[in-house]
């Protein structure tokens, strides 16, 4: 380590740290330009290729005439996958936002008993059933 200062450890880790950074960049950049469901087949093979071809211009370009944008189809992203966990979770727990749980099926059971379509035994189970 005589040979080589403080200083120059300091700097090759910094310039490591920064092409590290690029390359997430540059993945991020390459997701977003498949995910991109506004730009046309040539437009997403124009990008993809400049990126290729010349990546450190062409990311920096990317995200200066699609940085906006980028951000805005990764909020919608995480908008829908948070929409569809939801749907997943009411689904797996047996409530839906029309359904209501377990107070409108028995409700719905009350008015059936009512009416004279089922008896009050049927009733009591299907209440039962509801409730467990």
């Amino acid at each position: 380590m005589d040979d080589y200062p403080l200083l120059n450890v300091f700097w090759t880790m910094l310039w490591f740290f920064i092409w590290i950074m690029w390359l997430f960049l540059l993945f991020k950049v390459i997701t977003d330009i498949f995910r991109d469901h506004d730009l046309g087949g040539w437009g997403k093979a124009g990008w993809l290729i400049f990126c290729i071809l010349l990546p450190y211009l062409g990311v920096l370009v990317y995200v200066i005439a699609r940085g906006k944008s980028m951000g805005q189809r990764d909020i919608k992203q995480a908008k829908a996958s948070e929409a569809a966990f939801q749907d997943y979770i009411r689904k797996t727990a047996g409530t839906t936002p029309a359904a209501g749980g377990a107070t409108d099926e028995l409700v719905r059971l009350a008015d059936l008993k009512e009416k004279g379509a089922i008896t009050h035994e049927e009733f009591e189970k299907a209440k039962a059933k509801v409730l467990a």
